[in-house]
């Protein structure tokens, strides 16, 4: 009577299953990435958005004095890209192409003139007034015509995205924009603009008063 010695089934090698773990997470990650991309995939599990914001906080009143005279609309192009020293883009660096969309606007501060700003004549047909140069303001984006047009990321930086509190963040792009938003506002005439609507805006106004020659001029 012959017996078979009943074969036992050998271990997996403990770097073995480090490496299938490795792979399954892989997996797993660009299989999630595929289905992010397909147009529609988000629809066929109904989600739902719920806006459960608390009401918002009055924190604060400012009394404003400045005459908003113009105001600019600006797009700018951004194309950010960050490297790292010795890896290639595939494995650690992002590139973002981003459209950025926003105003500036270009006062005259009234607030800012006194007494000796303002002279009238004796008979009162003359007035002579003396304004503060026209400023910029804070360049505003506008999220709903900004957008990003592409985004371009490593390994690395999409694993980092899944532990991150803001993954896709699009902050520094934002800034970045921003900046050259101002940047060309400066260089546009906008202020020279505003200082133009003022005095005609105060001809118009004082001229209804009676005036019939209104002198402006602007000065530090």
């Amino acid at each position: 009577m012959t017996t078979y010695a009943r074969r036992l089934p050998r271990r997996m090698p403990g770097w073995a299953k480090v490496v299938t773990a490795f792979v399954l997470v892989l997996v797993v990650l660009f299989a999630g990435i595929r289905l992010a991309v397909i147009p529609g995939i988000k629809d066929l599990f109904g989600t739902e958005t719920h806006d459960r914001s608390g009401p918002a906080l009055l924190k604060s009143i400012q009394d404003m004095s400045r005459y908003d005279a113009a105001s600019g609309n600006f797009q700018v192009v951004v194309d950010l890209e960050k490297d790292t020293k010795f890896l290639p883009d595939a494995i650690r660096g992002t590139r973002t192409l981003y459209v950025g969309a926003g105003t500036v606007d270009a006062y005259v501060d009234l607030g800012a003139v006194g007494n000796k700003d303002v002279s009238v004549d004796g008979d009162r047909t003359t007035a002579t007034l003396r304004l503060p140069h026209a400023r910029l303001g804070r360049p505003a984006l506008d999220p709903d015509r900004s957008y990003a047009v592409s985004k371009q990321r490593g390994l690395l930086d999409r694993l980092g995205d899944l532990f991150s509190d803001n993954p896709n963040g699009e902050q520094a792009v934002q800034k970045l924009a921003v900046r050259h938003i101002g940047d060309a506002a400066k260089d546009s005439g906008l202020t020279a603009r505003a200082e133009t609507n003022t005095t005609d805006m105060l001809r118009g106004l004082l001229r209804s008063l009676g005036f019939k020659e209104v002198h402006v001029s602007y000065g530090a």
